[in-house]
Formats: structure tokens, sequence, C-alpha cells
């Protein structure tokens, strides 16, 4: 259960897959680099995107572990992608990760589509921030 509270106008429909806002909790508050979709040794395992969104999200989900949080503490993401139309095409298929790594949980989400990315041959960066209950 969140301990953070969905903020949505009256009269908004509800977002699908993102929240508009998300007021966190009072705690510590974990900025998240961009991550990419390689393993903890920095190695790519795929070329392609859906396995690259799920390495990504795994990582952010490990940081946010590490510091003590759960991924309900993410509050904002946002999304750097090189490829709209394989993005569009495989969102079914993100959808299923997204499920399988966070649940139910949808923080505050942008996707941008870029031309590139520092760490080649990375498709897809996230970088998150999340609010961790204090002690």
């Amino acid at each position: 259960m969140s301990r953070h509270e969905n903020i949505l106008p009256d009269g908004w429909p509800t977002p699908k897959g993102y929240s508009n806002g998300i007021l966190g909790a009072k705690g510590r508050t974990l900025f998240l680099a961009g991550q990419v979709g390689w393993t903890s040794e920095e190695v790519f395992e795929s070329e392609k995107l859906i396995p690259q969104f799920k390495q990504a999200l795994q990582n952010i989900v490990a940081i946010v572990e590490k510091a003590g949080g759960s991924r309900e503490d993410i509050c904002k993401m946002t999304c750097f992608c090189k490829d709209r139309d394989q993005y569009l095409e495989s969102r079914r298929e993100l959808g299923a990760i997204w499920k399988d790594i966070m649940g139910k949980h949808y923080p505050c989400m942008s996707m941008i589509f870029v031309v590139d990315l520092l760490d080649h041959p990375a498709l897809i960066e996230i970088e998150a921030v999340a609010v961790i209950a204090a002690e």
C-alpha cells in the first residue's frame, strides 16, 4: 500500500498507466540517474526494446530497494526512448513487464523520444524520483 497520495482534480478522468500528481509522504527523497537496459556488470544482453525496458525498470527498483524503499515509493519517472514506432508497437508487452515488476503502482510519468542515448546500444533510459519514508 502506498504511503503517498495520488492527486486528481475533481472531474478529471483517471489516467491510464500513470498518475497526474503524487504527493509524497514525509521522508527522504531519492533521485535516480537514468538507468539503461544493461546488467549490473554494464552489459547489454539484448539490442531490443522490450528486454532493455525490463532490465532498466529492474535497475530502478534495485536502487530504490537498496535505499530502503520499495517500488511504491517511486513518485516520478521520465523515460527517454530512441524508437517511437517500436515503443508504440510493443505497448502490450511493455505493459505486461510493467505489471510484473511494478504491479498496479503508476507514478507520474513522462515519455520523451530522443535521437540517441549515450550508452550504445541503449534504446531506452529511465530516470526516477522516490520518496522513502523516514525511519
